[in-house]
């Protein structure tokens, strides 16, 4: 099998039963705020235009590259469809024109006249756009797990696939946390630092479960290039900054005793086989390590040459054309009111600064209005020109455009609350009847473990992964790995949000096992409420 690395997430590659294309980026993505890193301009794009098979494993912008896709892949490509609840990204493919679909089921091996894949699909609202995935690829000699930036829970399910030869996976920060927050220094950096060893130490984790012969790091981390944005770069592999690059975490699977990682830049080659990996670069190896200790200079470069598409970007945006609050309350209010569960998840309100003009949206009340200056739990501050923008082209997502560009600031007055982002990835009818859906569907696990002297739910509260793989614990307080989300042992609370609580009983204390307690009702507009 050969392999070539197209940046990013992207990988080419080529077996004797035809090449398959996966998650090729090139174009600056989030209103010109992320940028491939490295570079990928060089990269012949005829040669890897004509794939016998497509895959994207979601619908972010740095995955799945539109204008890419319409000017440059052929459109007799098959295209790889993941297992998703909604149709979005076959809809986005149709829109190309992209007509060949193989749809696969979750987890489910698929033979290609020869060539055997399976696609893991993620599809809790939490997971990219309403969906995200894994792909797996056997040619017969050899076999690989492309992760690229996916969170699987089901480990038990993906060694049960392997064993795998290579395995390419996210370990680099991909959202806005905590850069755009309005902490005091200190705080930020505290922050920044967990965040950063959470990110590693999650995809350790995963390549020591799925362990795999070779490790590739991808899927990240992008660059900004933007003067606004370009002090978040990890220039000097600040332990605050949650964007490592590749070398980084190459050295930190080292640390921790593995010497299977390789690095890939765009244009790497790796040749695949029973017997061993080799990888060869575009560049002669001291230019190649010159990105990465030399990275003011590389992007300092690239910033310049970048500098016409982000001035473009910007030109482009509508000043003054849209009213904002008329606009927002007959698009947002519709959806408050079929959306019970979410906006008793999110309980308050949510101020959004927009110049000269602050919106409230109310949750409990389930209205858009102008502020009067009422308290608020959420405030995003955010230029016009950009919400106008939503308006204009009516962005369903918001996370895939506004909140991964980083192009705003926001503060908050209690823990995370994961159903205000969800919020903003659901603006259509069906994302959140489907959001709505799923959070009506989850109920407790009450399968148990014993760990540190405890009986505990085995799987985490926050998106249900199995903590007897990923959880950790130091003292009183287990981690859950994949998402950085702590709770204590003794009390079950849940230190990252508020509204999550963690089965937990001591062993041998001499008192009864508690039963499950759901949590309190919780008033909302149409009902009492108890959240499973």
């Amino acid at each position: 099998m050969q392999i070539q690395f197209v940046g990013h997430a992207g990988l080419f590659i080529e077996t004797k039963f035809g090449s398959i294309l996966t998650d090729p980026w090139f174009n600056p993505a989030y209103f010109a705020s992320w940028f491939p890193f490295p570079s990928n301009e060089e990269l012949d794009l005829e040669r890897i235009g004509h794939p016998t098979y497509l895959y994207v494993s979601h619908i972010h912008h740095d995955h799945f590259d539109p204008e890419f896709l319409r000017a440059h892949v052929a459109k007799d490509a098959q295209v790889i469809l993941p297992d998703f609840p909604l149709p979005t990204l076959e809809n986005a493919y149709r829109e190309l024109g992209f007509t060949r679909f193989i749809r696969t089921k979750h987890g489910e091996m698929v033979d290609l006249d020869g060539l055997k894949i399976a696609v893991l699909a993620s599809i809790a609202p939490t997971d990219g756009p309403l969906g995200d995935s894994g792909l797996i690829v056997d040619d017969g000699e050899v076999r690989i797990y492309d992760q690229n930036d996916s969170r699987p829970v089901d480990i038990d399910l993906i060694k049960k696939l392997g064993p795998y030869d290579a395995h390419f996976v996210q370990f680099s920060g991909a959202i806005w946390y905590p850069m755009v927050y309005q902490y005091p220094e200190k705080l930020m950096q505290t922050f920044g630092m967990k965040k950063r060893a959470n990110e590693l130490a999650r995809a350790l984790r995963y390549t020591e479960q799925v362990d795999a012969a070779y490790v590739v790091p991808s899927a990240g981390p992008p660059c900004f290039l933007d003067d606004d944005l370009y002090q978040f770069n990890d220039f000097d592999r600040t332990a605050t900054n949650t964007f490592p690059d590749q070398t980084v975490f190459l050295e930190y699977m080292a640390e921790h005793g593995h010497d299977n990682g390789r690095l890939m830049i765009p244009g790497s080659a790796m040749t695949l086989a029973r017997d061993g990996c080799t990888v060869t670069h575009p560049l002669p190896d001291e230019q190649v390590a010159a990105i990465f200790t030399d990275k003011r200079g590389y992007l300092a470069a690239y910033k310049q040459r970048a500098q016409p598409k982000i001035d473009a970007m910007k030109a482009a945006l509508p000043h003054g054309q849209v009213d904002i609050l008329a606009e927002l309350k007959a698009w947002f209010e519709p959806l408050m009111a079929i959306g019970d569960i979410t906006c008793v998840g999110i309980n308050g309100r949510i101020l959004l600064q927009l110049g000269q003009q602050d919106i409230l949206l109310d949750f409990q009340n389930r209205e858009v209005r102008a502020s009067q200056g009422e308290e608020w739990e959420f405030r995003f501050k955010v230029a016009p020109e950009l919400i106008e923008w939503l308006i204009v082209t009516h962005q369903v997502d918001w996370i895939n455009t506004l909140f991964l560009s980083c192009r705003f600031a926001a503060e908050r007055k209690g823990p995370y609350n994961e159903y205000v982002y969800n919020f903003f990835k659901c603006l259509s009818p069906e994302r959140l009847e489907y959001a709505e859906g799923y959070y009506a569907e989850q109920s407790t696990d009450q399968q148990l473990f014993e760990v540190a002297g405890y009986q505990v739910q085995r799987r985490c509260p926050h998106l249900k992964a199995d903590l007897t793989r990923f959880g950790q614990v130091d003292g009183n307080i287990l981690t859950c790995t994949m998402h950085g989300w702590q709770f204590e042992l003794d009390s079950g609370k849940c230190l990252t949000s508020a509204d999550r609580k963690l089965y937990t009983h001591r062993i041998g204390s001499g008192e009864p096992a508690p039963p499950f307690i759901k949590p309190a009702a919780v008033k909302c507009k149409h009902c009492w409420y108890i959240p499973d």
